[in-house]
């Protein structure tokens, strides 16, 4: 067998069941995936240097061919309702057959770390088919030192092998595609499927299994960290603001997605950001914006003039979900580290679309456990059919697709770190202001920034607050530079009745949405909900 490459393990193909591949590529750096992408056709280049790949049908995750495999370790640990299970022997049968598959082609081979707390990480060995696969990861991972590189033995195993069809009769699974984790044996085998997600949310599935038991908490969320050394931490679902509120100039990024908080602190699982494109603007996040024009940026599904090789980042011609993967460093104040102390704040941001929430509440550790195992937010609903009601959107934990415990296990985890290191937990309305969708506004960045502002660097906490009579939390009455009336969200309804109606109903939908949690949460969590019998006021 062929073996090429700066760092050719020491612990090699073998360890991973590999036999007669036509040639393993140990650790390609940048440029030489380039090359090796382009000549196997894979993508093309950009006029001023991403790769650009199409993925084909796959353009977003596939969450209903995702299995873990269920054996006497993960029978009582992984939450059952919310993933599927496999047999063991369909796992083995199908890792066989995909490693026979393997034989006579070529793969490249990525030995990553996940996780920058060196006390947690995660030694993970990444088999792929693709050249730009290989430097997919390579961004979204943290690189070893030569020096680890040198004796680096894998404790996780992805093998990623798109040509692979599975057979759905032979192996229990739903489609050609299959994304199945064996959390025991710490290997995910990833087929038939070219979008590169699904390699970074291995790894990220697999941190969220290993680490509770540890007492480190997997969170999905960006961070960043103050002049003073304040760590912040944002929770909030895909158009809640959590990029670009964590993207602010004055602090430093330790990164937009996946985080750990240890005894040592917050870390991101991360050495890279994976941002999406769609509509893109060098006015409003122009620190994204310029990696779009940067050598190593690996582009999915960004429309391009293949005769110009110019970007169209407003086209959603290939798919809505553009997404640009880059290193960390490629952001001018990110961390270097990817390491920050214990938070000082806890930000929880949702995007109301009802109107009813204020645009800042504090709230208390079990209050904060409460909208942790909510997830709320509220989207637009869709333009195509004509209705322009709000839809309430639930996700446990901010990241309910990759929670592989029960949320309570993440919840319960989450309200003792806050109640340990005496954390501040405020949950942000980013959505509407003035009435829902189509009567009022969107939220003011401006004062969003402002309370946010206030929260980071303490001085909220010293300003009066009321309690609000629908959820409970606290909410500030009045803080210098911010328009009063906006931050009691019925004053700002022409028709307050209209108010009380609509918030009443946001109140009993949180309270539906929680009751599978009901039975596996203590009194003062149940304590912490939203009251239907409160009066308005």
């Amino acid at each position: 067998m062929k073996q090429t490459g700066p760092n050719i393990s020491k612990h090699g193909v073998d360890k991973g069941g590999f036999k007669n591949l036509a040639a393993a590529h140990w650790n390609y750096r940048p440029a030489a995936l380039y090359e090796e992408a382009v000549r196997r056709n894979e993508g093309l280049v950009a006029a001023d240097g991403p790769f650009v790949v199409k993925t084909g049908v796959h353009t977003g995750r596939s969450a209903k061919d995702k299995f873990i495999v269920r054996d006497e370790n993960t029978e009582n640990a992984v939450w059952w309702d919310n993933n599927k299970a496999m047999t063991p022997e369909a796992f083995d049968l199908l890792h066989q057959d995909m490693l026979k598959h393997a034989e006579g082609r070529e793969l490249f081979i990525q030995d990553l770390f996940g996780g920058a707390d060196k006390t947690h990480r995660l030694a993970t060995r990444i088999y792929s088919e693709y050249a730009w696969h290989s430097l997919f990861i390579q961004n979204l991972l943290i690189e070893p030192t030569p020096e680890e590189l040198d004796d680096f033995l894998p404790e996780f195993t992805i093998i990623d092998l798109p040509s692979f069809e599975a057979d759905p009769a032979k192996y229990g699974v739903r489609t050609s595609t299959v994304i199945a984790c064996d959390f025991t044996k710490r290997i995910v085998l990833i087929a038939n499927t070219s979008y590169a997600g699904e390699i970074k949310k291995s790894v990220f599935s697999m941190l969220n299994y290993e680490l509770p038991p540890k007492r480190v908490m997997p969170m999905h969320c960006s961070a960043n960290i103050g002049p003073k050394g304040d760590t912040a931490v944002f929770f909030g679902l895909s158009g809640t603001g959590k990029t670009t509120l964590s993207a602010d100039a004055s602090r430093t990024l330790i990164g937009d997605d996946e985080h750990g908080w240890s005894e040592n602190g917050v870390f991101n699982f991360e050495g890279g950001c994976y941002a999406k494109m769609i509509k893109l603007s060098a006015e409003a996040e122009p620190e994204i914006y310029a990696v779009t024009k940067r050598f190593g940026t690996v582009l999915e599904n960004v429309v391009m003039d293949e005769e110009t090789r110019e970007l169209d980042l407003d086209s959603a011609a290939l798919a809505e979900n553009s997404r640009g993967a880059y290193p960390l460093s490629f952001i001018p104040n990110a961390s270097a580290t990817g390491t920050g102390g214990h938070p000082k704040n806890i930000i929880m941001l949702t995007a109301d679309a009802f109107g009813v929430l204020p645009p800042i509440s504090k709230l208390t550790p079990s209050q904060a456990m409460y909208h942790f195992l909510s997830g709320y937010t509220a989207k637009v609903a869709g333009t195509e059919k004509g209705v322009t009601e709000p839809e309430a959107t639930f996700s446990t934990c901010f990241g309910g697709p990759f929670m592989s415990r029960h949320p309570t296990e993440y919840g319960n985890l989450l309200r003792a770190l806050i109640a340990e290191h005496k954390v501040d937990c405020w949950l942000v309305n980013t959505g509407w202001t003035g009435g829902a969708y189509g009567v009022g506004s969107r939220m003011p960045i401006k004062a969003t920034r402002a309370l946010l502002a206030a929260a980071l660097d303490g001085s909220l906490a010293t300003v009066e607050f009321r309690t609000d009579s629908n959820f409970g939390f606290k909410v500030p009455v009045s803080v210098p530079g911010v328009d009063t009336k906006i931050l009691n969200p019925r004053e700002t309804w022409a028709d307050k009745a209209a108010y009380d109606a609509q918030a009443q109903k946001v109140v009993g939908m949180f309270i539906e949405n929680f009751a599978k949690f009901e039975d596996h949460v203590d009194p003062e969590v149940r304590a912490a909900a939203p009251a239907l019998t409160r009066a308005a006021e």
